[in-house]
């Protein structure tokens, strides 16, 4: 995404991570890059008595402090576009002509979609277009450092920390490389999820046992899944004013992203 505010929701399955790792000390978070290595090794106890493995804390240990994120984090100001401003600006009209094309072209997959999540293939087709131009783009940021260089920060610590272990967590699980890059506060693969939010709603798409949100059918499933998760109703409309439109607020808060979602995904189901 190229605009975060607010944040998606982390669910609440990682709140146990957190109490893992609540009888140490908190590691200090900070405002500059100063004191991100006092910080990295404190934090570094936090995430292995919280059960981090060997991997995790090796992707932990090779972090660096990302300037580029906390640049992103502190420019945010929202969306204060009108929809058709929006609209032209991301190329809703393209992503909804390309989409369609991708809907007919893997009817089979986006059919057992819906029929699995009852999500229509046009709201999740709309987001992958949206999210990174149907992987074409994933971001330009190393995803550890960049979660844990706002986990340090002051202004997001609380928010990012929880982020930051399910990332490591993925990593010890063989979910996420090491060195994968994704967007600027370390959002994940095809339809940009925070890292929480991959272990809650992740689903294996393409029937190989595990979850990459780098391959489109795990993204897309998991994309479903999130909405599923959070009160989509199978075979209810899903314009504005409908009760699966305010489950759109839950994806991303800005009203101009959630009504071309709609917009682009009515034109993709046709």
């Amino acid at each position: 995404m190229t605009h975060l505010s607010p944040f998606r929701r982390l669910g609440l399955a990682l709140a146990g991570c957190l109490a893992l790792a609540s009888p140490l000390a908190a590691a200090p978070c900070g405002d500059t890059s100063a004191g991100f290595a006092t910080w990295k090794a404190a934090f570094a106890e936090e995430a292995r008595a919280a059960g981090i493995g060997a991997a995790g804390l090796a992707a932990l240990a090779a972090t660096q402090y990302s300037h580029g994120t906390i640049g992103a984090d502190r420019k945010q100001t929202g969306v204060r576009y009108s929809f058709e401003d929006f609209k032209r600006i991301r190329g809703v009209d393209y992503i909804a002509t390309l989409g369609a094309k991708r809907r007919a072209r893997d009817a089979t997959f986006y059919d057992w979609l819906e029929a699995t999540y009852g999500v229509p293939a046009g709201i999740v087709i709309a987001i992958h277009g949206m999210e990174s131009g149907f992987g074409q783009f994933f971001g330009k940021y190393p995803v550890i450092s960049s979660n844990a260089t706002v986990a340090y920060d002051c202004r997001r610590s609380e928010f990012f920390t929880a982020h930051l272990l399910a990332a490591l967590e993925m990593v010890d699980r063989g979910w996420l490389p090491a060195n994968a890059i994704g967007a600027a506060h370390g959002e994940i693969g095809h339809t940009q999820f925070l890292a929480g939010n991959v272990l809650k709603y992740g689903a294996d798409g393409n029937g190989d046992g595990r979850i990459n949100l780098y391959d489109a059918p795990d993204a897309l499933a998991s994309t479903a899944n999130y909405l599923k998760g959070h009160g989509w109703k199978p075979g209810q409309p899903y314009g504005e004013g409908t009760a699966n439109f305010r489950v759109l607020n839950d994806w991303n808060a800005a009203t101009v992203y959630q009504q071309a979602i709609a917009y682009a995904a009515a034109r993709i189901d046709g």
